[in-house]
């Protein structure tokens, strides 16, 4: 029913072997003989008198047990592990500027569908470490390394342009990002860069981050998302919703090959929604090294059923001395 039992505390066991042994001892130092506390009882036989006492003495064990047991947290399925396999540390680093809307990337605009490739591409993770950084003006994480893919999967469903500073600041995203990487566990350390445009706006420049990002072993890849041509994008909100203006799809692809290149990795270039997912899809066979981390598994806390058996044991000591006269 419950599976693999362990206790969170089990420190508090040793209670129990105190209280056993005060009991044992309080027992035995007595004669061998039935002590009452009213001299009405006095009349009862003693073969009444010993297995009264013995079932009180029962009940006192059963619900003293019952409480150590309690506080001791038995629980089912409860581990923190750790996880030694073959994996990566990865950041994801997406844009969010404004030029994210545009929808050349049918059923769905850009970032809509950049979002869907990359909860597939998690949703493919087991032991990977990933992080999300988020950018456009600025820069900002939203999810440091970890292990937990429901979060992550949460974090890019929330992913909408306005949360910063419009622009594209592809110097600072690279920073906030490497600065996540550089004490990652493993050798093998991760950025994937998703973006439709120029660097316009941060005070770091994205050639010089790279280099620094390659010098702490990062490897790049880029991607630039649109279509060719001309693309229709989102210049402001009228009486029927937004207003579309075609206007030319401009991707610093040289900017992305350089960033790629010093660092050891590749660029991409995502026309539909279909190369996107072709492309993440390169990136999951990137090289694999050992790495450590910490699995967290969900148990069900199980103190309630020696609680609940410790308070009937108790009450029906009550009940009985009440009856019957206290033990001795």
């Amino acid at each position: 029913m419950f599976g693999r039992i362990d206790f969170g505390e089990p420190w508090w066991l040793l209670l129990l072997v105190i209280a056993v042994a005060w009991i044992w001892w309080r027992r035995n130092r007595h004669p061998a003989a039935i002590l009452f506390s009213r001299v009405d009882v006095l009349t009862r036989s003693a073969f009444a008198g010993r297995w009264l006492a013995r079932v009180l003495l029962t009940l006192r064990l059963v619900a003293i047990t019952g409480v150590c047991v309690a506080v001791a947290r038995p629980r089912a399925g409860a581990r923190a592990e750790q996880v030694d396999s073959d994996g990566i540390s990865i950041v994801l680093a997406i844009d969010l500027s404004s030029s994210m809307l545009a929808e050349d990337f049918q059923p769905l605009n850009r970032l809509e569908v950049a979002k869907d490739k990359v909860k597939q591409f998690i949703l493919g993770r087991t032991v990977d470490q990933v992080g999300i950084v988020a950018f456009s003006g600025e820069a900002l994480t939203q999810v440091p390394l970890t292990v937990d893919y429901p979060v992550l999967l949460a974090a890019v469903d929330n992913l909408q342009p306005g949360q910063l500073e419009d622009g594209t600041a592809i110097g600072t995203a690279i920073a906030t990002s490497a600065n996540r990487l550089r004490d990652a566990p493993g050798r093998s350390k991760v950025l994937v860069l998703l973006t439709d445009g120029v660097n316009n706006r941060g005070t770091i420049d994205p050639r010089t981050a790279a280099a620094a990002a390659a010098a702490f072993g990062i490897r790049m890849y880029t991607i630039g998302v649109g279509s060719e041509g001309m693309a229709p994008v989102p210049v402001g909100r009228g009486v029927f919703g937004l207003r579309y203006e075609n206007r030319p799809v401009e991707i610093d692809e040289p900017l992305l090959e350089y960033i790629a290149q010093v660092s050891g990795g590749r660029y991409f270039r995502a026309r539909d929604g279909n190369a996107l997912a072709r492309i993440y899809q390169q990136i999951d066979q990137l090289e694999r090294s050992p790495i450590r981390a910490k699995r967290y598994v969900r148990f069900q806390e199980l103190y309630r059923w020696p609680l609940a058996v410790a308070i009937a044991a108790l009450l029906l000591e009550l009940l009985l001395v009440a009856w019957r006269g206290p033990l001795p």
